[in-house]
């Protein structure tokens, strides 16, 4: 075998129709939804039926002049992503004002853990708070506690080879860091 052969061998990932109808439906397991049993039968047949047949991008459009290929089918919703991103790139590129993107990816909160709010959202105040009070900064928050707590916001696709979404964080001794020099920068 050469060394530029692509190695395969690992089982599918795909789950038989038996599975993947456990693992959807695991989700209604509430006795709210008995009552609902033969609507969810149809649900459960038409996810099937969209996973089965690989329909990754169901909804699309041609992509158009800007394209090498104008009338390749692109997915909506990655021509979305495309645009966020190209907005996100035009304010990033506008020196004019200073941008600082502030980020909470602690899942715990009083809702969750009684007692008190994590020290990551009150570390993301205090540096909302300081970069606020300078003059002329723009300043982003990316929360990403409210994906947990919000139902249905964090899920993986039941579909073959989706991207899973990483959501890491550096910590709040990094974040102190952080709000240390930037109060020290700013005034």
């Amino acid at each position: 075998m050469s060394r530029l052969t692509p190695r395969k061998g690992m089982p599918s990932p795909r789950l038989n129709e038996d599975e993947f109808r456990k693992r959807f439906l695991a989700q209604f397991q509430d006795p709210a939804f008995d009552s609902l049993g033969r609507e969810l039968d149809s649900i459960a047949a038409a996810a099937w039926d969209a996973y089965s047949h690989s329909r990754k991008a169901p909804r699309t459009r041609k992509a158009g002049a800007e394209f090498a290929d104008p009338d390749y089918e692109l997915s909506l919703d990655w021509l979305a992503a495309r645009a966020a991103s190209a907005d996100a790139q035009r304010r990033h590129a506008d020196r004019s004002k200073p941008a600082i993107l502030l980020i909470n990816c602690s899942s715990r909160s009083e809702h969750t853990c009684p007692g008190e709010m994590s020290k990551s959202y009150r570390l993301v105040e205090i540096a909302r708070e300081v970069f606020t009070a300078a003059p002329g900064v723009a300043i982003e928050l990316l929360d990403l506690s409210r994906l947990a707590s919000e139902y249905g916001r964090l899920f993986i696709r039941a579909r073959p080879a989706s991207p899973r979404p990483l959501l890491s964080a550096t910590g709040p001794a990094h974040a102190i860091r952080i709000i240390y020099s930037a109060r020290r920068k700013i005034g």
